[in-house]
């Protein structure tokens, strides 16, 4: 079974996108710099739309 990917890997598959409006880039950056390895349920949801805003999917 493959393991669901890291926060931090999530957060660089869509820091690649070239088209990354810089809303979704100021966020991107605070959830990388969380001091914890899992997200909340709302940063979950704002890291779950920003994936499928830019057609990124699990």
């Amino acid at each position: 079974m493959a393991q669901a990917p890291s926060v931090a890997d999530r957060i660089s598959r869509l820091r690649e996108n070239e088209n990354l409006e810089e809303a979704a880039r100021a966020v991107l950056k605070h959830l990388g710099e969380l001091k914890r390895p899992y997200l909340s349920e709302f940063e979950e949801k704002l890291l779950g739309f920003i994936e499928q805003e830019y057609g990124i999917v699990n």
